[in-house]
């Protein structure tokens, strides 16, 4: 029952929405003040600042620009973690999953099984494909790439699985009193938060169904799983080894990996082969080894009022 997880704060409605209120505050405006301040330093007016990703981190180094992206995940996690604990009264252990304590194996195993599957598709592209990239490895950069991206990337995807699959999962699910309504909504607004990528320049709006689709296949871990431990294992080890890896002048984390991508942008198969091939067998192996069960009920069942969960758990809750 990880949405009426909710029930174990204050979950009136009033709450989510200023709490939403005070997450964008904190993410969009908190967030970015150190990125506009750096590029100010650097630009003669405002009027002359850099405002897409390549002239930003060409302006600020690549490891810098890099840096002030990520604090202004570490404002808005910051920002949700007050909405959590103070404005909903929440622990954030029943926040993040239905178990008694977070299981911290869960998240290794999806972080380790993902960062396996992902670096070999990346180096298995490098080797069918070795024109379309070039080695880019520098020791002291990388170096610094590595202990940036160690701390800070893990808080940028947690944030994302926190605000979509946790906050709005439990908001939109305690509201509606049903399950599909925040799944539909929470996986699809994950895949239009990266609208703005300039991936989605390049590529065109084809590349959404690659986000809407890992949006879906991170709600089906969630609900499946009661919990977000799977979610926030994939999508840390899905960015961190990306940012580690490759980089290329056209999307949105510009790094100083190992490999950068010079081919030519296209939108190929290759968008559509981890939605459509490597989700489905991904659950089929947290579906065996978890012992999933009870799909319909679980995706698409009533989620219980606040007085059938407090009669079922027997009073468990945060506010006792």
């Amino acid at each position: 029952m990880y949405i009426e997880q909710g029930y174990k704060g204050f979950s009136e409605g009033w709450r989510y929405v200023v709490g939403l209120l005070i997450i964008f505050f904190g993410w969009q405006i908190l967030g970015g003040i150190p990125l506009v301040a750096a590029l100010l330093l650097k630009s003669d007016s405002m009027m002359n600042m850099p405002t897409d990703y390549g002239a930003m981190a060409n302006t600020l180094g690549l490891n810098l620009f890099f840096l002030l992206v990520l604090l202004t995940f570490v404002a808005a996690m910051g920002s949700l973690w007050v909405v959590i604990r103070f404005l909903h009264k929440q622990s954030f252990t029943s926040f993040t999953t239905s178990r008694k304590k977070v299981d911290w194996k869960r998240i290794l195993f999806a972080f380790g099984l993902w960062g396996i599957v992902s670096s070999v598709m990346v180096v298995l592209d490098i080797y069918l494909s070795p024109e379309n990239y070039v080695f880019n490895f520098k020791p002291m950069p990388f170096f610094v790439l590595f202990v940036i991206s160690i701390i800070f990337v893990p808080i940028q995807t947690s944030f994302e699985e926190y605000f979509t699959r946790g906050y709005l999962m439990q908001g939109i699910g305690i509201g509606s009193k049903t399950k599909w309504l925040p799944f539909v909504i929470s996986s699809s607004l994950f895949g239009l938060l990266h609208i703005f990528n300039p991936e989605v320049e390049k590529l065109g709006y084809g590349i959404l169904v690659f986000y809407i689709g890992t949006g879906f296949f991170l709600g089906i871990l969630t609900l499946m799983d009661e919990g977000l431990e799977l979610p926030l294992g994939f999508h840390a080890a899905n960015n961190l080894f990306t940012a580690l890896l490759v980089t290329a002048d056209w999307t949105a984390f510009h790094t100083n990996s190992i490999y950068k991508d010079v081919s030519d942008p296209v939108l190929g198969w290759d968008v559509l082969v981890p939605v459509f091939v490597f989700y489905p067998i991904l659950i089929l192996i947290f579906s065996k080894k978890y012992g999933w069960e009870n799909w319909k009920e679980r995706l698409f069942g009533k989620v219980l009022t606040k007085e059938e969960f407090v009669a079922l758990t027997d009073g468990d809750s945060d506010l006792a």
